[in-house]
């Protein structure tokens, strides 16, 4: 498959009471993978601007875009898709919604983890929990990854 265009993301890092906010990945919830909110960008807002317009549609929670903490990278080689994401930390700035809806329909399911919940469950990048809770050496490059099958 030829290459594409790498897309670029941004993805938020919201720890509240310890817990990291995730979200499934694909439509439908299928197959089952986690991932911090976030999405594609779109042309003439600022990385922050794309970020809090995402995951307030993913999620109906307001934030505050703080610093970059991992800027991750993955690809498809079946079907050339590659993304470049840069992981901002954010902070909530306004209550968590009882309901939501993603228009797109592709985030179905929300829920904040603790550290060892994270670890039990798929979830991608390979280095969330460690920037999520900021270990030694917190902004950090992900190199290339496989979009697991």
């Amino acid at each position: 498959m030829k290459p594409r265009i790498p897309r670029i993301g941004v993805r938020a890092l919201i720890l509240h009471e310890n817990r990291l906010l995730i979200v499934n990945a694909w439509p439908g919830g299928r197959p089952v993978l986690w991932c911090a909110p976030g999405g594609g960008v779109h042309a003439g807002a600022s990385l922050p601007e794309n970020l809090a317009r995402e995951v307030h549609e993913e999620t109906g929670i307001a934030i505050t875009v703080g610093a970059p903490a991992l800027v991750n990278e993955f690809h498809d080689p079946d079907s050339g898709f590659h993304q470049i994401e840069i992981f901002f930390r954010a902070q909530l700035a306004g209550p968590i919604p009882a309901h939501w809806t993603d228009p797109e329909g592709i985030v179905t399911h929300r829920r904040f983890v603790t550290r060892d919940e994270l670890a039990r469950l798929p979830h991608k990048p390979d280095s969330l929990a460690p920037a999520a809770w900021g270990d030694a050496g917190a902004l950090s490059y992900d190199p290339l990854e496989r979009i697991l099958r």
